[in-house]
C-alpha cells in the first residue's frame, strides 16, 4: 500500500519528538558509560579511525578493518563510527547514532503496519515503538540492541514482502530482502535467532513456487555470501570461540534455566509488562481477543471508507515469524533482558491491532465520526505508555555512574593526540572505572591511552611489577574482581616499584589512586627481545605453544598498542635478508603472522620451514592449521596428508581428515571420527605438565 506524503510527515514528526526527548535525557544524564557501553564506544572509535574519519587513525586496508571485529560483526560500529565523526565522540554526541538506527526502526514499523492494516494502525504502532520502555532505554544506552532491533525489523518486513504469494516474488524485492538480512546479521550474529526460521520458511516457499523464485533465492544466497563471507572468513575461529563463551559458558556461569523447564519458556513473556507497559500489553491483547472473536463470528471489523482492511497474508507472516523467533530465542541457553528486543516491534504491531480494534468498537458505540478513531486511539495509547516510560527513564537517571575517570586519564597523559602510546593497568573493575571506559576516554580526540586489566591470577604479579608503567588502584570497593584484585593491589603498594601520583575521590565513597613506575629503576628485558625465543619454542610442537600463549596474553595486557611487533618484524626481516635459511627468523615471522590473524603470511613461513626442517612434522602441522584458519580446507588437507606420509602422526591424521571433511570430502567422516579424538588426545598429553614441572611449580 502506498501512503501519502502526509503519513510519512507524521512518522518523521514522531521521530523528531522522540529524538528531542532523547536529547533532553542525555542533557540531564551526564553519566559515565560502564562496561559494555564503553566497549561498544571503543569499537565505534576503532572503526571510525580505521576508515580515516576520526583523529588518530587512517585507512590501512581491508584486513586491518576486519581485525577490529573478531567476535561481533562490524556494521553497527562502522555506522556508529561514521556518525561519531560527524557529531563528536563524547557519549551524548556518539548517541546520535542510536537516533539514526531508531529512525530506521520507525520507518520499518510504519511500512510494515501499512501492509498489515493501513495508515491509522501503522501510526499507532510507530507511537508505541517510540514510547515502549524497553526500546526507549535502548535509544539512550550505548549497546548494540537498538541497531540490531532496527535491522532485524527492517529485514523481516522486506523478507515478508518478497515471500507474499500475491504481491511478492519480484527480483527487486528478493535482492532488497537479501541485503537487509545480510545487514542484520552483520550488526550482530544473534539476529539469526529471529531471522533463521523466517529465512527457512521463505526459502522453502520459494523453492516450491516457480523457477523465478528459485533463481531469486539463489541470488539472495549469493548476496549473503558476498556480504558476510569476507568478515566470516577472516574471523570465523574467534567468532565461534566468542559465541561459545557468550552463549554456552555465560549461561552456565549465570545459572540460566535449562531448556526443558517452565521457567525457561516463561523467561521472556514475564518481562513484557515491564518492557512494553502493563496497560499497553493488557489492552492490546484483549483487543486481539476481541478481533479474533469478531472474525470467528463472521462479523469482522467494520469497513470504513477511510480505513483499509487487514491483509491476511501479511498477518500470517508476522504471527508465524513472531512465534518462531520467540521459540528460537527461548532455546538459546543464555538469557538476558535485551535479547528479546528484536521481537518487540512485531509484537507491538500486533498489540497495535488490538488497540485499533477497541477504537473501531468505540466508533460503533460511542463516536459519531470515523475520523476520530485515530486521534482518540492514539491519545489513549500515548497516555497508557507515558507512565511506564517515564518511570523507567527516571530510574536510570538515579542510577547513573559518575566518577573521576576523565581526571585520571588526563593525569596519565591520555586524551592527547600528540601524546605517546600509553597503557594503564586498571586493577579495579567498577561501573565508573574499568579498563573499557579508561580506553574510551583515553582515546577520545585522537588520544593514545588504553586501559587493560590484570590481576585475575597470581601469574600477573611479576609482569606488572617488572613491566607496567601506569597502574590505577582503588581504595574501597574493587568491583567485580575483588578477591584477585586485592592481591595485586597490595603488591603494587608495597613493592617500592611504583609511586603514587595522585588520589581521586569517588562519588560512592573511597577513592582511586594513580601510580607510576619509578624512573630510576633498571629496565627488565623487553618482550621484543624475548619474542624470538618464544617463537623458537614452537619447533617442539604443541608443548611449546603453552608458554607462547601465556606470555603473549600477558604482554597484550601490558602493552595495549602491541608496539613490540614492528621491532620484532624489522629484526627478523633483516636476519632473513642476511641468511634466507635462518629458521629462527622464520619461526618469528610465522608467529607474528598468527598473532595478527594473517594466515596466508603464516602459511608462507611454515611452508619455508617445511623445506628447511624436513625431519620435523610440526611445520607441516602448523601449515595445515593456518590454511584451515584462512578457510582453505582443501590446501590444509593436502598439506597434512603429504606430511602424514612422511611423518605418521595422530595430529596430522586428524588435521587431514578434519580439513578434508570441511572441504567437502564427506567420505572421510568415518576416518575423522577416529582420528580427531586421537589428535586432541595427543595435544592434551603434550600440554600436561611433567612431574618435574609439577614439583617446581
Amino acid at each position: 500500500m502506498k501512503a501519502p506524503g502526509r503519513f510519512w510527515l507524521f512518522v518523521a514528526l514522531m521521530w523528531l519528538l522522540a529524538t528531542g526527548l532523547d536529547r533532553l535525557w542525555w542533557h540531564h544524564y551526564g553519566g559515565i558509560p560502564a562496561w559494555d557501553q564503553a566497549d561498544y564506544l571503543n569499537s565505534a572509535l576503532d572503526h571510525g579511525r580505521a576508515l580515516g574519519l576520526l583523529p588518530g587513525g587512517q585507512w590501512q586496508g581491508w584486513n586491518a578493518l576486519l581485525d577490529l571485529s573478531p567476535k561481533i560483526p562490524p556494521l553497527a560500529s562502522l555506522v556508529n563510527g561514521t556518525v561519531m565523526a560527524i557529531a563528536g565522540d563524547a557519549p551524548e554526541q556518539a548517541a546520535w547514532s542510536l537516533s539514526v538506527w531508531h529512525g530506521l526502526l520507525l520507518v520499518a514499523v510504519a511500512a510494515w503496519g501499512l501492509h498489515l492494516r493501513g495508515q491509522g494502525m501503522a501510526l499507532l504502532a510507530v507511537a508505541f515503538v517510540a514510547m515502549a520502555p524497553a526500546l526507549l532505554e535502548l535509544r539512550s544506552d550505548y549497546v548494540l540492541e537498538m541497531p540490531l532491533t532496527a535491522a532485524v525489523t527492517f529485514a523481516l518486513w522486506r523478507l515478508g514482502c518478497w515471500w507474499d504469494p500475491q504481491r511478492g516474488g519480484r527480483w527487486l524485492q528478493a535482492l532488497v530482502a537479501a541485503a537487509a538480512c545480510t545487514a542484520a546479521i552483520l550488526v550482530k550474529q544473534s539476529a539469526l535467532l529471529v531471522l533463521l526460521p523466517a529465512l527457512a520458511w521463505a526459502g522453502w516457499c520459494a523453492l516450491c513456487r516457480t523457477n523465478r523464485t528459485r533463481y531469486q533465492l539463489l541470488a539472495g544466497v549469493g548476496v549473503f555470501l558476498c556480504g558476510v563471507g569476507p568478515w566470516l572468513r577472516h574471523n570465523w575461529i574467534t567468532t565461534l570461540g566468542g559465541t561459545n563463551r557468550a552463549v554456552i559458558e555465560s549461561a552456565a556461569r549465570e545459572g540460566d534455566p535449562s531448556l526443558w523447564t517452565v521457567q525457561n519458556w516463561l523467561w521472556y513473556p514475564r518481562l513484557l509488562p515491564e518492557q512494553l507497559g502493563p496497560v499497553v500489553l493488557v489492552v492490546g491483547l484483549s483487543g486481539c481477543v476481541l478481533w479474533l472473536f469478531m472474525y470467528c463470528c463472521s462479523l469482522g471489523p467494520a469497513r470504513d471508507s477511510a480505513e483499509s482492511v487487514d491483509d491476511p497474508l501479511a498477518w500470517r507472516w508476522l504471527l508465524l515469524t513472531l512465534l518462531a523467533g520467540w521459540l528460537f530465542t527461548s532455546i538459546s541457553p543464555n538469557k538476558g533482558d535485551r535479547y528479546i528486543t528484536p521481537l518487540l516491534p512485531p509484537l507491538l504491531l500486533l498489540l497495535s491491532r488490538g488497540w485499533w480494534q477497541w477504537g473501531l468498537w468505540g466508533k460503533r458505540r460511542l463516536l459519531t465520526s470515523s475520523w476520530l478513531v485515530l486521534p482518540m486511539t492514539l491519545a489513549a495509547g500515548l497516555l497508557a505508555s507515558v507512565p511506564s516510560a517515564w518511570k523507567a527513564q527516571m530510574a536510570r537517571l538515579s542510577e547513573r555512574h559518575q566518577g573521576p575517570i576523565e581526571a585520571i586519564v588526563r593525569a596519565a597523559g591520555g586524551a592527547d593526540a600528540k601524546g605517546l602510546p600509553t597503557t594503564v593497568i586498571v586493577v579495579p573493575s567498577t561501573s565508573d572505572l574499568n579498563q573499557h571506559n579508561v580506553s574510551y576516554f583515553g582515546r577520545r580526540g585522537g588520544g593514545r591511552l588504553v586501559g587493560r586489566q590484570l590481576g585475575s591470577n597470581a601469574g600477573d604479579l611479576e609482569p606488572v611489577l617488572q613491566h607496567a608503567e601506569w597502574v590505577v588502584l582503588a581504595e574501597g570497593d574493587q568491583g567485580s574482581v575483588r578477591d584477585s584484585a586485592a592481591i595485586l593491589d597490595q603488591a603494587v603498594r608495597s613493592s617500592g616499584v611504583f609511586v603514587q601520583l595522585r588520589r581521586f575521590p569517588r562519588q560512592s565513597g573511597g577513592s582511586y589512586s594513580l601510580w607510576s613506575r619509578r624512573p630510576d629503576l633498571p629496565r627488565s628485558e623487553s618482550f621484543a627481545e624475548r619474542f624470538p625465543s618464544l617463537a623458537r619454542g614452537m619447533a617442539v610442537g604443541p608443548k611449546g605453544l603453552e608458554p607462547v600463549f601465556i606470555d603473549v596474553a600477558v604482554e597484550h595486557m601490558l602493552d595495549g598498542h602491541f608496539s613490540y611487533r614492528d621491532q620484532v618484524r624489522k629484526v627478523a626481516l633483516q636476519q632473513l635478508a642476511d641468511n634466507p635459511a635462518d629458521t629462527d627468523a622464520r619461526w618469528t615471522l610465522a608467529l607474528l603472522a598468527v598473532l595478527k590473524n594473517r594466515p596466508d603470511e603464516a602459511a608462507t613461513q611454515f611452508a619455508a620451514l617445511e623445506k628447511l626442517l624436513p625431519e620435523s612434522p610440526w611445520p607441516s602441522a602448523y601449515h595445515s592449521v593456518v590454511m584451515l584458519a584462512g578457510w582453505n580446507p582443501w590446501q590444509a588437507s593436502a598439506v597434512a596428508d603429504r606430511a602424514q606420509r612422511r611423518h605418521p602422526n595422530d595430529l596430522l591424521a586428524g588435521l587431514a581428515d578434519l580439513s578434508g571433511v570441511l572441504g567437502g570430502a564427506l567420505w572421510r567422516l568415518p576416518a575423522a571420527s577416529g582420528s580427531i579424538p586421537k589428535a586432541v588426545q595427543q595435544v592434551e598429553e603434550a600440554l600436561k605438565p611433567t612431574s618435574q614441572e609439577k614439583d617446581s611449580s
